[in-house]
């Protein structure tokens, strides 16, 4: 395949270009899921159990509620996710310090161990594609993706980055 730079327009604002990277974004998040659903398919899970899992692990001790902001699925799929994950003992709720209404989640080692396996199937397709792209177009790709987040969750979401 021809690299992206040699494939990229001037007129990147026309409906064409636009079309390409809708197509190419398509493309890459069909390419780029496979791997955990695969995976995840085996014990059941889908996608949502895969994102709960993955922002669980990156932020031990998220509440469901920043979960839900995060994820921003219904509380009625949230709660059937985090049903099956305490389940399967993949996921444990915990009752907030402060407020004993606010449940915190956890993975537990089982947990961890399928978020790790998950993240091994994607990070070395991830890691292939920023090397052939390079720093600066790593950079650019990140700018382009936190464009298409919503004003008011770019906060979070850069926060979570941190």
């Amino acid at each position: 395949m021809a690299d992206a730079n040699s494939l990229a327009s001037p007129l990147f604002l026309r409906e064409a270009e636009i079309r390409r990277g809708i197509e190419l974004l398509y493309f890459g998040y069909r390419d780029f899921t496979k791997g955990p659903d695969a995976l995840l398919e085996k014990h059941g899970f889908g996608r949502a159990h895969h994102r709960a899992l993955y922002f669980i692990g990156r932020k031990p001790g998220l509440s469901v509620s920043e979960l839900l902001k995060l994820l921003r699925i219904t509380k009625q799929s949230l709660s059937r996710v985090l049903s099956d994950l305490q389940k399967q003992g993949y996921v444990v709720a915990s009752v907030g310090p402060y407020d004993k209404r606010q449940r915190l989640l956890y993975l537990t080692d089982k947990g961890v161990d399928l978020e790790r396996q998950a993240f091994a199937a994607i990070r070395d397709r991830m890691a292939q594609a920023y090397g052939q792209a390079g720093p600066q177009a790593v950079a650019g790709f990140w700018s382009v993706l936190l464009g298409l987040i919503d004003p008011d969750q770019q906060s979070a979401i850069k926060d979570l980055m941190r």
